[in-house]
């Protein structure tokens, strides 16, 4: 059956918060008036229960809010907003390093700890996959490293020298990840065996060194992907560049890694766009 939220509701196109209403069996048989704080409080439960990042639920219990005030004001729900707890204490998603910090990390950090931080900061691999990419992932023809991204997409990035270096001191016949070939143990405090949990290891590992380096702030290696975002934007001025690099399939999830770097309007950029299209002036000519 499909659901009135999907049809009628017309509400702005939020995949993840329309599965929240539309997704719950009874909701899918309700109209907006016809909703109760009980059903609100129950998909607030399912979420809260969930396993997702608090910052994740905070985003999408800020966005079910609007969501049903929405329905309030267009659709006779009754106000129900109020219903959807908020999240406090969530730390912002628009945090980047500066390369002063970075290379301060990169020239304290052990063998393993250094290159999982070069695949976050030089290429803005998402922490979870930079602790296990492996000999596999690796094409030392072309220089690059190809794997599955979060959205499902196979993602190829050349690699920078760097990153080229240590990888290839390891041993490219191993089914290993990288780190676990480096890995130096003392000062980790943990001792890897087969069914090690590589990303949850080399974040410990990244937060006892940030702590060691008397860091006056916190950085975790996500904000290292954000900051490459923004060079990124910087260095090509092209958003498209940037959600080829994160390997987003949705431009709107590049925008949130984006959308804190607001940049002053250029004198010149506004004359551009005055300009006739090159086809508007052929057209004229004709």
């Amino acid at each position: 059956m499909i659901s009135y939220y999907e049809t009628e509701a017309e509400l702005p196109p939020s995949s993840s918060t329309l599965a929240l209403l539309s997704g719950h069996q009874l909701l899918r048989r309700l109209r907006p008036s016809e909703l109760r704080a009980s059903h609100i409080q129950d998909i607030d439960g399912r979420l809260f229960q969930s396993g997702l990042a608090r910052s994740t639920k905070a985003s999408r219990a800020g966005a079910l809010r609007r969501v049903l005030r929405w329905l309030w004001e267009n659709h006779n729900a009754p106000k129900l907003d109020g219903q959807i707890r908020r999240y406090t204490g969530v730390r912002p998603r628009n945090n980047t390093a500066t390369r002063e910090e970075i290379n301060r990390i990169l020239s304290a950090a052990p063998p393993h700890l250094k290159l999982y931080t070069l695949l976050c900061s030089d290429l803005a691999i998402r922490s979870g996959t930079a602790a296990l990419l492996s000999p596999q992932n690796y094409n030392r023809q072309s220089r690059s490293l190809h794997f599955i991204s979060k959205g499902g997409a196979t993602l190829t990035l050349p690699v920078t020298e760097d990153v080229r270096r240590m990888t290839e001191s390891c041993d490219l016949d191993s089914s290993q990840p990288f780190v676990a070939q480096l890995w130096t143990g003392p000062g980790t405090g943990c001792k890897p065996g087969p069914d090690t949990k590589w990303g949850h290891i080399m974040r410990r590992a990244f937060t006892r060194l940030r702590k060691r380096l008397n860091f006056n702030r916190r950085i975790i290696p996500h904000d290292l992907r954000r900051t490459a975002a923004v060079a990124m934007l910087e260095a090509t001025g092209d958003l498209r560049d940037v959600q080829a690099f994160l390997g987003h399939l949705s431009l709107h999830s590049t925008v949130i890694y984006l959308d804190h770097d607001l940049r002053p309007v250029k004198r010149h950029t506004l004359e551009l766009i005055k300009r006739p299209r090159v086809e508007e002036s052929e057209e004229q000519f004709a």
